[in-house]
């Protein structure tokens, strides 16, 4: 293919990966208005609360894989947390190099006030579909994680192949 041609032009107002992180990063901006100014959270640090409400006792590691999110945010996310008393970490007994996290009676305070200012929040930019689109919506979403992931995981594959 030709790199003048139509077909290799991106655009990137219609690139999906871009619009998607615009709006993910535009999300994330107007949501952290729920917790940022009366909690001092940072969007990481939110989604690491959030995660180990839901899975208490993963570790760092365990929380990367849950959001996708970079190991050097979570790791950020995770000291500021513990610093502020709103986590705590624990050894593993079987392990002593893992270590597992959990909310602290404040972190677990914090979530239980932000987490249905969440919901509302959810509640209110969905409002705009209908019930079915809503439905179809968050199928469209996992399919496309799911594709995205065997997109990734076979690059990484591709990519540690022994060419000889």
């Amino acid at each position: 293919m030709n790199s003048n041609s139509p077909e290799a032009v991106l655009h990137l107002e219609q690139f999906l990966p871009y619009r998607l992180s615009v709006l993910a990063n535009t999300l994330s901006a107007s949501l952290a208005g729920l917790y940022a100014p009366q909690y001092g959270l940072t969007p990481p640090e939110w989604r690491v609360i959030a995660v180990l409400a839901q899975h208490p006792g993963l570790t760092a590691a365990g929380v990367v894989a849950r959001t996708a999110m970079d190991k050097v945010a979570v790791s950020r996310a995770v000291a500021r947390l513990l610093r502020q008393g709103r986590l705590s970490r624990r050894r593993s007994t079987d392990d002593r190099r893992c270590t597992s996290l959990e909310l602290t009676r404040v972190g677990q305070a914090l979530y239980r006030d932000v987490a249905p200012r969440a919901l509302a929040y959810e509640r209110d930019l969905l409002q705009i579909l209908p019930r079915a689109e809503q439905a179809r919506l968050n199928s469209i979403l996992e399919l496309l994680t799911r594709r995205a992931r065997e997109l990734h995981d076979g690059r990484i594959i591709e990519a540690t192949q022994d060419p000889g």
